[in-house]
């Protein structure tokens, strides 16, 4: 069964993250969800990084704010895709600062970064990953995506009358 690990860098984050995790939830994707911060934990994060894959993790998606290295430094130590969600912190320059510490990574150790605070979209990135090899996931992600057509598709004739 494929799972994907969602950590963060604080408990602050965890509204934004819940997004992901319900997300994963509706497409019946284990998760496992831990705080693990870059700054506060550095064991913690180096042994969640290189066990992950160990515990069958397929995935990981990774929310931080602020300096928002958490990411990026997941990414330098696993074997796994990571995904970044900047999270706007309390302490955040507008969310900027997470979005760039995430986005603007060194060749050789990439994250896939998503938009500020778009936790949902990192959890529907995760599903296509796996969706990619798992063809009962990738079925959720087609009706998922039908789903979203059809909303248009009613919200539109609605205007039209």
């Amino acid at each position: 069964m494929a799972k994907v690990g969602i950590i963060m860098g604080s408990d602050s984050d965890l509204p934004i993250m819940k997004e992901a995790i319900e997300i994963l939830e509706s497409f019946e994707i284990a998760t496992e969800v831990d705080i693990v911060s870059a700054h506060r934990t550095p064991e913690k994060l180096f042994h969640y990084a290189t066990e992950a894959h160990k515990r069958g993790v397929n995935v990981i998606i990774a929310g931080a704010g602020g300096a928002a290295h958490l990411p990026g430094m997941v990414a330098s130590m696993s074997p796994l895709p990571v995904i970044g969600v900047p999270v706007k912190s309390r302490n955040s320059i507008d969310g900027w600062d997470s979005v760039l510490s995430i986005l603007q990574m060194p060749g050789g150790v990439p994250v896939a970064t998503v938009a500020l605070d778009g936790a949902k979209n990192a959890g529907i990135l995760a599903a296509q990953i796996i969706g990619a090899s798992d063809t009962a996931v990738l079925e959720k992600i087609i009706a998922y995506k039908e789903g979203l057509k059809e909303k248009v598709i009613k919200a539109a004739a609605g205007i039209k009358k």
